[in-house]
């Protein structure tokens, strides 16, 4: 079988300017000729096994980050956002997003930016009275999806703060909470329990933060943490923040959160006892739960950040959705991008979840791109905490590439080797490739439309190939 070459042009820029060199300089240290060099960095030739060992030597590169990053998940954004119908006169084909998502990512992502503008700005327009009810600064941006995508482009892994909080919960075991509350407590804050519907409340002049006695242990420790970030990291949080430029203060506002949220997710479930401990379990989500005092929530999302530089776990894509089909967290560390607008593919089994509450589905799923999955599925539910208080209900799936399966439990049973046994899913029905789907519930974007009134099957038309 023929060796895939290596093409990654735009890391090795990004890394020579990470490390201010020039070409000449950077040539030199790899061993190589600056035409050489050139040639590699425009994609005119592939990345050299001599340079890649170079690259490991003289600077301590993870190697594995040249055919990983955002190339994927570029391409799948870009082919999202140009199914929109005002590019229905133009469609570029795949292999020139895959060479602009390879050769010139910044643009790419640009790209996105102004077409995430357009459609704010057109659906603005096309709910008027909405739009008027807001203020200026508010009317022209989404602060919740800048974040969001600041998440997503860091391949939802931020090693400083994912080590300060691998640091805080210290090597072994030990009482995580009972350390919380003496950090707290060096701070001059006193935690308390009350019967209340809010999860935390921190009152500043009196120093006093309350947490709901109705909550799970596992919810009291994680809000017991995310205060710890806020008032021992805040530095580090502002420096990360600073780094993200984001464009309004509600943006920083809610990737402030998102980080103290990230710590405290990172301090329960620490990177390198977790990462072990899934290792020996071979994933199972209920052993890692008990293990870590946790819930399968918070196993499953972190089981997808497992993405630190020359410690990486399994990749695995995570996703979280309402009853509705909404996505409400997502995250993919695996070539499956999820869609940016909208809700997943229905034949997914993660909308099953609902119907059987309180067991894991597994399904084996192959997408339009020939890859196959893993796909786990699981109700969630919070309840309240009382009689009258309302029950919040939503499904997770959790999942690798099927290469992966033989680290899961879940896998054990299955018969991986049959090709009949694997599901078509898509992203999305409007950027989806198959055109005979009996869940379809738009009309694939990119193709063109058959329609006789002679004819009826399960959709009134037909797509062509």
């Amino acid at each position: 079988m023929a060796t895939q070459k290596l093409y990654a042009g735009a890391k090795l820029r990004e890394t020579r300017r990470k490390l201010d060199l020039t070409q000449k300089a950077f040539a030199e240290k790899l061993g190589v000729s600056l035409p050489y060099l050139n040639q590699m960095e425009n994609n005119n030739r592939p990345v050299s096994t001599s340079v890649v060992l170079a690259l490991a030597q003289e600077f301590g590169f993870d190697v594995t980050q040249l055919s990983t990053g955002d190339a994927e998940r570029l391409v799948t954004d870009m082919r999202e956002a140009l199914a929109d119908p005002v590019f229905a006169q133009e469609q570029p084909p795949l292999a020139d997003l895959r060479l602009v998502a390879s050769n010139a990512p910044s643009l790419a992502r640009v790209f996105l930016e102004l077409h995430r503008a357009y459609r704010q700005t057109h659906e603005r327009l096309a709910s008027l009275d909405e739009a008027l009810g807001r203020s200026g600064a508010e009317a022209g941006l989404s602060p919740w999806e800048e974040v969001r995508d600041f998440f997503h482009y860091c391949d939802n892994y931020i090693d400083a703060v994912d080590r300060a909080a691998e640091h805080f919960a210290g090597p072994g075991p030990g009482n995580l909470r009972a350390r919380a509350l003496e950090a707290l407590e060096s701070r001059g804050i006193q935690t308390q329990l009350q019967d209340t519907e809010t999860l935390r409340g921190f009152d500043r002049e009196a120093r006093v933060l309350t947490l709901t006695s109705r909550a799970h242990p596992a919810t009291q420790s994680f809000q017991l943490l995310h205060q710890v970030a806020l008032e021992l990291h805040e530095d580090l949080l502002d420096a990360t923040l600073d780094l993200a430029r984001f464009q309004t203060e509600t943006a920083r506002g809610i990737a402030k959160i998102g980080l103290a949220n990230y710590f405290a997710g990172a301090a329960l479930l620490p990177y390198g006892r977790f990462l072990q401990a899934a290792d020996m379990v071979r994933h199972d989500l209920e052993r890692l739960a008990d293990q870590f005092g946790a819930s399968i929530e918070q196993v499953a999302h972190r089981l997808s950040t497992l993405q630190r530089p020359g410690a990486k776990g399994v990749p695995f894509f995570f996703v979280r959705v309402d009853q509705a089909g909404t996505i409400t967290k997502r995250h993919s560390a695996t070539r499956l991008q999820f869609a940016r607008f909208g809700g997943a593919c229905p034949l997914w089994n993660v909308h099953r979840a609902f119907e059987t509450p309180g067991q894991f589905l597994r399904q084996l799923a192959e997408t339009p791109d020939g890859v196959r999955y893993l796909c786990l599925a699981r109700d969630v539910s919070k309840p309240g905490g009382a009689f009258h208080a309302p029950t919040r209900r939503f499904a997770i799936g959790l999942g690798c590439e099927i290469r992966h399966a033989n680290a899961l439990v879940y896998a054990d049973d299955l018969n991986l080797s049959n090709s009949g046994a694997f599901e078509p899913i898509g992203i999305s029905c409007r950027i989806c490739e198959r055109t005979e789907c009996h869940q379809r519930s738009v009309p694939p974007l990119e193709r063109r439309l058959r329609v006789s009134p002679d004819i009826r099957g399960m959709l009134p038309y037909e797509v062509d190939p």
